[in-house]
């Protein structure tokens, strides 16, 4: 059994994985090494909180420590020796391992554009990935009157509709000709571009940034076809990178992201890598449901409980639901084999669109309010058959046998339905806390974790607390 672990990074992976390893018990001594020089917190809720709906309080993790857990924050490793295996720090330290662990997150790209080329930001302009990306943007937010958004993709639109929860005109610039090309179709983004304009954000697409020219007084966005928007603050959302810097650095095998086998060992078996810097096969996580399920398969494995413990990718789902807008999408937004069905309201601000093939769904875009929201995911994560009423599951007629939506009959949920996709709880863990003992959505969701991803779930888990705490006894189900 590993002695030693040092895990480099306290992010949502990190942090994660150390609070696993506690819980698990054991002889072993486990040092986390954050470069940033707060607790961890969930940059799922970063957007939240430019909204002024949550606190810093609310955003961090409450992940437990534990007996065995070394935590240092504000602690930057600049060298990996493998032979020797130490991990350097900024603080002049050199600290041992018998198993390292690297949790190096991602990196915000700054798009190459003149004005932004010379290393640090300038003033009013703010990369959107950070919990002190956050504080800088609020810091001018307070003063501010218009923002520009450069990028329409999902850390984009959050930012966007993050910061107009403030009353503040932001507008959202993108090069693609329509929004969150990379899980929408051009028809779903044009619903969504409508959606955003009535909470107040603006969008110019088809058009490229070239220039960005900044000052005390505000910014200047230069666009390729010869227009300029003037704001006080450009927030960049241009997307990630894997932090790849230390492996790359100690000759580790680096693509994309730090390459990983099924038990997210690198190329040294002493070494692994988890979250956003890991690369298994030919995949980025990006998302923290993978990440978070990495961080439990690399438990098992360092602490012994389950030596035959393996990483197995399961179907990605992207969500945005926020304030106004509720978006699941998933599976190859473009064009495949099998049958489509689509609906489209922009007046109410709803599309939907599955792709069933060999009656199983393999794609599905879903905006709006659509009761079948949940059944629809459960049915793409598990490949299970779509039922024979393909308008039940398009237009939201009735809740599937799946549903993790908050429906008024949860008795009628299978103990097996996922409830909450971030950390794969289930109806009856839900059901087993509660037997255990805990009366409340709080008690619940620190029994079993459900609620502390995204967020998407909590409705879902409140509304079956509600019903257990209504009926006298308790079947796990069906």
């Amino acid at each position: 059994m590993t002695d030693r672990i040092v895990i480099v990074g306290n992010g949502m992976a990190g942090t994660r994985l150390a609070g696993e390893l506690s819980a698990r018990g054991g002889d072993r001594k486990v040092t986390v090494l954050g470069a940033e020089p707060h607790r961890a917190y969930n940059r799922i809720l970063l957007s939240t909180l430019l909204t002024g709906a949550i606190g810093e309080p609310e955003v961090q993790l409450t992940e437990v420590a534990g007996h065995g857990v070394d935590l240092r924050t504000g602690v930057r490793v600049t060298a990996i020796d493998r032979e020797d295996r130490t991990v350097r720090t900024d603080r002049g330290d050199q600290i041992h391992y018998d198993h390292l662990v690297l949790a190096t997150g991602s990196r915000s790209v700054v798009p190459p554009l003149t004005g932004l080329t010379g290393g640090e930001l300038p003033d009013r302009v703010v990369s959107f990935r950070t919990l002190d990306d956050c504080r800088r943007i609020l810091a001018v937010a307070d003063r501010a009157h218009r923002v520009l958004v450069l990028g329409g993709g999902l850390l984009g639109l959050e930012a966007a509709r993050g910061l107009a929860g403030r009353g503040l005109e932001v507008t959202v610039v993108h090069p693609v000709p329509y929004l969150m090309e990379r899980q929408l179709d051009p028809a779903a983004a044009a619903v969504l571009a409508g959606t955003l304009a009535g909470l107040g954000v603006t969008t110019q697409l088809a058009v490229p940034a070239t220039a960005v020219l900044a000052g005390p007084r505000g910014v200047r966005l230069e666009l390729a076809d010869g227009r300029s928007l003037d704001a006080d603050l450009l927030v960049l959302a241009c997307g990630v990178r894997p932090d790849t810097a230390l492996a790359t650095a100690a000759d580790l095998a680096v693509r994309q992201g730090v390459l990983v086998d099924d038990r997210l060992r690198t190329n040294d078996q002493r070494i692994s890598a988890i979250g956003d810097c890991a690369q298994h096969g030919e995949t980025l996580t990006g998302l923290v449901a993978p990440a978070w399920a990495q961080a439990r398969v690399l438990a098992q494995l360092l602490s012994g409980a389950d030596p035959s413990a393996r990483y197995r990718p399961r179907p990605v789902v992207t969500r945005l639901k926020t304030a106004g807008i509720d978006l699941a999408a998933m599976g190859d937004p473009g064009d495949g084999p099998g049958e489509e069905l689509t609906f489209t309201d922009p007046a109410a601000g709803t599309y939907a669109r599955l792709r069933i093939n060999h009656e199983r769904l393999t794609a599905a875009i879903l905006l709006g309010d659509n009761p079948s929201v949940g059944t629809v995911i459960q049915l793409f994560d598990r490949g299970q058959p779509v039922p024979s009423d393909r308008r039940s599951l398009l237009l939201g007629r009735a809740p599937g046998p799946g549903s993790a939506e908050p429906a008024s009959t949860p008795a009628l949920m299978p103990a097996a339905a996922t409830v909450c996709h971030c950390n794969n709880v289930n109806k009856g863990t839900l059901v087993e806390s509660w037997r255990r003992g805990a009366r409340t959505v709080d008690e619940v969701v620190a029994a079993t974790r459900a609620g502390t991803g995204c967020g998407s779930c909590r409705d879902a888990v409140a509304g079956i607390v509600d019903w257990l705490s209504t009926v006298e006894s308790v079947e796990v189900g069906r």
